[in-house]
């Protein structure tokens, strides 16, 4: 059984607007979106890997990240572990640099059904979090810590 350590960027302008990408017909989950990132290597860190994938997928260099939740997943043939960060400054603009679809989409219209099932939990806190916070340029650090928690 494979086990995998991946890095996940949900990176978010000030419009509420998260950057999401395609994956490719013949990738795992083919078809999906997703929020850009990969495998963590073993000299790395996840925000180490972080950078360096959002580097080589979307082409930006995130100046700012927060660890918004971790969580564990199981696939019939993989077990993977996801660290997804909030990425809300960034040098650069974010664009599909590996060839695939990139697009900003409102963090409030995020659907559960368009990604992985492993992304459901992390879509319903960001839709939670519009809910709670409305229109704001950050989210607030107290609030991902409480929602980490549950």
């Amino acid at each position: 059984m494979k086990k995998l350590q991946i890095a996940v960027g949900i990176i978010r302008n000030p419009n509420d607007e998260i950057f999401i990408t395609r994956r490719a017909a013949d990738a795992h989950m083919a078809n999906k979106l997703e929020f850009p990132g990969g495998k963590i290597e073993a000299d790395e860190t996840p925000e180490q890997a972080l950078i360096r994938e959002l580097q080589e997928e979307v082409g930006i260099t995130p100046t700012q990240v927060t660890l918004f939740d971790t969580l564990e997943y199981q696939f019939p043939d993989r077990h993977i572990t996801l660290w997804f960060w909030l990425v809300e400054r960034w040098e650069g603009e974010p664009w599909g640099k590996e060839g695939q679809p990139g697009r900003w989409i409102a963090q409030n219209a995020l659907n559960t059904e368009d990604f992985p099932p492993a992304n459901e939990p992390i879509i319903r806190k960001l839709r939670q979090i519009c809910a709670l916070v409305g229109d704001r340029n950050t989210i607030p650090i107290d609030l991902i810590s409480d929602l980490m928690s549950t």
